[in-house]
């Protein structure tokens, strides 16, 4: 039976219509106008580009500057995908094979996983431990795999919690894999995007033979829109992906890989991430003061990347009711921690323009007040 993406699908039901949108995972977006001024697009030879296909796994010009993210790549080792949900897409279709099983980490963005379970394959989950911080449950992991594990799969930063794996953690991740053959497949969309560090989290690409690292224009860029990811893999890997990408899609728009080429110049890619980085630190500071005007309330592991955290909060209402009631009542849009299988929770996107996130938190906080007086 077919499983729906519950975060995906609740996010299309409600987003477009609501007033205070804080249930994204990215940074406030760009305009076009602020993104040709920043990377400085040519802007008549952009207007001079045929509306026509482009090539098929990526401009060459594009692949080689994310290769060159990454030690060692190539333009071969990329393939650039519509977002980073296609290249979640084709790494399912392409690597499981009958008998297979996967892992996959609880909280987290649950994409891969879901394309795993409707493809009817077996998918184990392995807990992240709040009361540590949100790190692996190490133990578990080794569990979990055995010699029938083809993927094991991490977003790190982590979505929901912002959590970015330890060395210790990375390392037992890795041995696990290794012990079993397995493939790391390295949700990497928040690297970039840290609160305490300008030096974006390092890829997993490199640590291991069998990874496949993917990315996107859409968190630490701020260019969601774009709809551009991609992936870095062994050639063989992404030629077989490649196939699929045929199939699923034949190509990104070649006005996408072609303002994501000038955004990942080396200028422009390093003023949007710093962008981003303001974003994110100010707004978490926000959001953590109206937290904290209902003491006793919430808790929140603060996240260490990412536009997002995801508080626990002590209400005597269910996250979906919570969450139902600020849309109805409030106009204010907010992740129920169900959604990523975990109750008493929500994760909420801060890194947002100073006035709308402070006109939505009073609405959120003026709920919340209602709430704790029985209301």
């Amino acid at each position: 039976m077919f499983q729906p993406f519950a975060i995906e699908q609740y996010m299309s039901e409600n987003e477009h219509s609501v007033k205070y949108h804080f249930a994204e995972s990215g940074v406030h977006p760009l305009t076009f106008a602020e993104l040709f001024e920043l990377a400085e697009v040519d802007t008549p030879s952009l207007f001079a580009t045929l509306v026509d296909y482009p090539q098929v796994n990526g401009l060459q010009s594009l692949r080689e500057k994310i290769a060159s993210l990454y030690t060692g790549a190539t333009a071969e080792n990329v393939l650039v995908t519509i977002g980073a949900s296609e290249a979640n897409t084709l790494v399912a279709a392409t690597l499981l094979q009958p008998g297979d099983n996967m892992i996959r980490f609880r909280p987290t963005y649950e994409q891969l996983s879901g394309n795993a379970v409707n493809l009817g394959f077996e998918v184990r989950t392995v807990d992240m431990m709040e009361s540590e911080a949100w790190a692996l449950d190490t133990d578990s992991l080794r569990q979990q795999t055995d010699k029938d594990t083809r993927i094991i799969h991490v977003v790190n930063p982590n979505n929901p919690t912002g959590r970015i794996l330890t060395d210790k953690d990375r390392q037992a991740l890795v041995s696990a894999a290794a012990g079993v053959g397995a493939w790391i497949v390295a949700d990497e969309v928040y690297a970039g995007t840290e609160l305490n560090s300008d030096t974006p989290t390092p890829s997993f690409w490199g640590e291991y033979e069998r990874v496949i690292a993917i990315n996107s224009m859409s968190k630490a860029y701020g260019l969601p829109g774009l709809r551009l990811g991609w992936m870095v893999g062994p050639a063989e890997v992404i030629e077989a992906c490649w196939r699929r990408h045929e199939y699923a899609a034949i190509a990104a728009t070649i006005f996408s890989m072609k303002l994501a080429d000038y955004a990942l110049a080396e200028t422009a890619r390093e003023k949007l991430r710093a962008r981003a980085r303001t974003l994110i630190r100010r707004g978490f500071d926000t959001f953590t003061a109206a937290l904290n005007s209902h003491p006793g309330v919430f808790s929140v592991v603060a996240p260490q990347a990412s536009a997002m955290s995801f508080p626990r909060f002590d209400l005597p209402i269910s996250s979906e009711d919570l969450a139902r009631r600020l849309l109805k009542e409030e106009d204010v849009l907010v992740i129920p921690g169900t959604k990523f299988g975990v109750e008493n929770h929500f994760r909420f996107s801060s890194a947002l323009l100073e006035d709308h996130l402070q006109a939505g938190l009073s609405r959120f906080s003026s709920l919340i007040t209602k709430v704790m007086a029985g209301g």
